[in-house]
């Protein structure tokens, strides 16, 4: 399988096309670090687009929730659907109103979705899940019970088609406001995990597991 995907009207990056990226290896390390992404799917006409977590196995992403979202009915239906993850990594400060901008890193895939009903793969996509959330947390939690996996929709959407958008670097000013007693330049913009928090109900005697020590400064 090639690494790069191929570009058509569909994925092309039309605006500032030289920040377009085409290659897996890119799209597939946005997707992995998103927390979150944006799903977008038409329901009887309308547009929709929701906020959901993804997690990736391979070269297809896997989503879950509810029988009766709306969403989930759309997408077992095997329509199209993009999917979106956009991470922040700076605000961009010109010297000119108009030059404003963010340092950010997008990644948008194409495919067509379908339900996972093999008991197998459904497991699958439910620890890849857990495991998007907090690394090691799969095998120190309940496994689900069969009314949970019952009432709960996993679809697949195989990556048949992306591109990643990315801007770095500095403010560009125009040449005449270079000279302004303006300050520019790149405020970073960093996502940290705080420390743990136990539940108010958490039964006494039961420490923090050393993989969420981990996460401390992160």
């Amino acid at each position: 399988m090639s690494n790069a995907f191929s570009v058509d009207d569909r994925n092309r990056v039309r605006r500032r096309g030289q920040r377009g990226h085409y290659d897996r290896d890119t799209v597939y390390a946005i997707l992995d670090e998103g927390r979150i992404c944006h799903v977008a799917f038409v329901v009887d006409g309308q547009p929709l687009a929701i906020p959901t977590i993804h997690a990736r196995i391979d070269d297809c992403l896997y989503l879950h929730g509810s029988l009766a979202n709306r969403m989930f009915a759309a997408l077992c239906e095997g329509g199209p659907a993009s999917l979106t993850v956009t991470l922040v990594d700076g605000l961009v400060l010109a010297r000119s109103a108009f030059h404003h901008s963010m340092n950010y890193r997008s990644a948008v895939v194409f495919g067509h979705a379908t339900r996972v009903d093999d008991p197998i793969e459904k497991q699958q996509a439910f620890e890849a899940l857990v495991e998007r959330i907090m690394p090691g947390r799969w095998d120190d939690s309940r496994q689900p019970n069969a009314e949970e996996v019952r009432s709960t929709a996993v679809v697949r959407l195989p990556i048949d088609q992306a591109s990643a958008k990315i801007r770095a670097g500095d403010p560009v000013d125009d040449t005449e406001d270079l000279a302004l007693d303006c300050w520019a330049g790149v405020v970073p913009v960093v996502e940290r995990l705080g420390n743990p928090r136990p539940a108010a109900d958490l039964k006494a005697g039961v420490d923090t597991p050393p993989y969420l020590g981990r996460t401390r400064g992160q």
